[in-house]
């Protein structure tokens, strides 16, 4: 007899329901989330068995104790399961239920479930992102306050010169301590970026995908890696428009008749790739490539609808590039195939 199994993950407990071929509940019981306390339930199914679960904070242990049970993970997308979100009576019981019953009809709104090597790299890169954030706001303070005091600023303040000039600066003690404890920080800052900008400096250079996308104005080699990343597998998107949406980048559309109406974009997607691409398109827009239609959407739509509009069409310029990577990768093993069996 078959079963499946939907999980209802929290960030302590999660709740687990088993229901069979025929649509009946054979357990339904809340546990910690714990390998230990999980595996006398989860252990005792077959080699095989799906197990849908939402993604939630941090689900990334339980795909790999799914896996090593042999176990058929099944990562449900939230905000596309209604079932869910529409019920009437709403409990930990009954989502899990819900989840399995919709495995079950093969009804799921399923999320890829990107392989462990993609999720260390995202997680590397993310990493990274997330120390340079404070440490431009750290930068953006230091000038606020030479602002204030109504000091010009007539050379680049990060390098050896320009620090050499900042530490010179004669100011009065709240501002200089201000500015030195900005300073220390971004100090401190600097190494951890530093080693993580070489590690991902390394993992790029031998990616052929990264090398290739770094053709396209504006994309470099951290956005390239940002992009390889987040993207994961781009065959799983058939076209450039799929993969648009799925960064939340093409607008809201609302159809009613022969009315139809376009709003703002939908944002549902990696917030990730979405702010990569939107720095990105600021050098690209000035690029011929892309001048152009910036220039007609910007008279039309203002500046920053039309850079979001580029950030959209470099995506699919990006999607084009890793497709035609791909295809060109398909053509190569299947001549050396060939060329194999020749001999």
């Amino acid at each position: 007899m078959n079963v499946y199994v939907g999980m209802d993950v929290h960030r302590k407990r999660s709740q687990v329901a088993i229901v069979d071929d025929a649509g009946v509940q054979q357990r339904n019981r809340n546990l910690a989330n714990d390998p230990a306390k999980l595996l006398p339930v989860l252990g005792a199914l077959a080699p095989g068995t799906p197990v849908a679960f939402e993604a939630a904070y941090g689900w990334g242990w339980l795909v790999e104790l799914l896996e090593e049970l042999e176990l058929e993970p099944h990562l449900v997308h939230p905000s596309r399961c209604r079932a869910i979100a529409s019920a009437r009576l709403k409990n930990d019981k009954v989502d899990a239920a819900t989840l399995a019953q919709l495995l079950r009809a093969d009804l799921l709104p399923e999320a890829w479930i990107a392989p462990q090597q993609v999720r260390d790299l995202r997680a590397l890169l993310r990493h990274r992102a997330s120390l340079v954030r404070p440490s431009s706001s750290l930068k953006n303070r230091v000038h606020a306050v030479l602002a204030d005091r109504g000091i010009g600023e007539d050379r680049g303040l990060w390098t050896g010169p320009g620090r050499a000039w900042l530490a010179d600066l004669e100011l009065p003690p709240i501002p200089r301590g201000i500015i030195q404890d900005c300073c220390g920080l971004l100090d401190a800052l600097a190494t951890p970026i530093g080693r993580l900008e070489r590690q991902i400096a390394a993992l790029a250079k031998p990616d052929p995908r990264v090398q290739a996308l770094m053709t396209l104005p504006g994309v470099g080699k951290l956005t390239a890696m940002m992009l390889v990343a987040e993207v994961g597998d781009v065959g799983r998107f058939p076209s450039a428009r799929k993969l648009c949406a799925g960064a939340g980048l093409t607008p809201r559309v609302r159809n009613s008749d022969r009315t139809v109406r376009h709003g703002h974009i939908t944002k549902q997607g990696s917030p990730w790739v979405r702010g990569i691409l939107q720095e990105a398109a600021q050098t690209a827009k000035r690029h011929p490539m892309f001048a152009g239609a910036y220039a007609q959407l910007a008279r039309r739509r203002g500046n920053h609808v039309a850079t979001v509009a580029i950030a959209r069409r470099l995506l699919a310029r990006c999607f084009h590039v890793l497709t035609q990577l791909e295809a060109q990768k398909v053509s190569e093993k299947a001549s050396t195939g060939r060329a194999r069996g020749c001999a």
